[in-house]
């Protein structure tokens, strides 16, 4: 009989999370930064699968075993940081082991701050775990420096300026990553190109099929999927790429598919329309005027 998967395990703070590490409280409730090195317990002693009320910025180095992320697997074994925000699955395999750096942060330690909004303009808190962020020797000084930083403010007496502190170093770590992310998709524009014209092929391949009639209009998150990485990623290596995101290049493919269709075929707009996935054959002709500034039937009797 198939063993029932039990649910993750939740920790509701960074305390809960360091009993459960056979750590030490953190000097700080809502603010922790973990060498991993001294976390001690086995395998048999974590869940099997956790998530966390509280932002996850790590750096592994020597990592030997595999972490799960959704149902993606990333070997750490060249080292590298990553970003995971609360109510986030994750789950560990095998008996991994690993050396560097973990900033726990809860979401309440920065919400009285800028950070506390922006923080969720950072994409890679979204990225799975196999788009992990490399980082150079170089990066690695400038990441452990902060690190190092926040530690030494978090072993400081609390005075009044300890959270601006540790706030302002916790936006570095994040802008710093921002720049290495883009410095990532810069050196690997080759594999990328291919990323690019396979996301193109995905979607000649459901506009050929007529997949719309069943399945609406193609998604990112689909898209995604048949590419085997994360919306977030996929748009900001697009964008990176090309200055388009993934629903603008969803959104020329469709409008490219849709001109085929109305100067080669004597199917009415609104079927057209149908036949790409739209609900509403307002939105098509919205969505085609803004890209031609033309509407279809415009754009057919134009091409006749």
């Amino acid at each position: 009989m198939k063993k029932e998967e039990q649910a993750p395990h939740a920790f509701h703070t960074i305390t809960d999370l360091h009993r459960m590490l056979g750590l030490p409280a953190p000097v700080h409730p809502l603010v922790s930064l973990v060498d991993n090195t001294k976390i001690s317990v086995g395998k048999e002693q974590l869940p099997s699968s956790f998530l966390m009320d509280f932002y996850k910025i790590s750096y592994k180095t020597g990592l030997r075993g595999k972490i799960r992320y959704g149902q993606s697997y990333y070997d750490f074994e060249e080292g590298g940081m990553t970003f995971t925000s609360p109510n986030q699955v994750l789950a560990t395999e095998d008996d991994t082991e690993y050396r560097g750096y973990t900033l726990l942060i809860h979401p309440d330690f920065i919400r009285n701050y800028p950070l506390g909004k922006q923080i969720r303009n950072y994409g890679f808190f979204s990225y799975a775990i196999n788009e992990a962020l490399h980082l150079s020797d170089r990066e690695k000084t400038i990441i452990l420096g902060i690190f190092k930083n926040i530690d030494e403010e978090l072993q400081m007496p609390i005075d009044d300026f300890s959270q601006d502190v540790i706030v302002t170093q916790t936006e570095l770590i994040l802008n710093y990553s921002n720049r290495f992310y883009r410095r990532q998709f810069n050196t690997r524009k080759a594999a990328h190109h291919d990323l690019l014209v396979r996301l193109e092929t995905v979607l000649d391949q459901y506009f050929k099929e007529e997949r719309g009639l069943m399945k609406g209009l193609p998604t990112v998150q689909y898209v995604a999927d048949e590419l085997c990485v994360s919306p977030h990623y996929l748009s900001d290596m697009l964008r990176t790429l090309t200055g388009q995101n993934a629903q603008q290049h969803i959104h020329n493919q469709l409008i490219d598919k849709a001109k085929e269709i109305l100067s080669v075929s004597k199917l009415s707009v609104a079927e057209v329309a149908y036949q790409l996935g739209f609900e509403h054959p307002q939105s098509f002709n919205k969505l085609f005027k803004r890209k031609t500034n033309l509407s279809p039937l415009q754009y057919r009797q134009s091409f006749n």
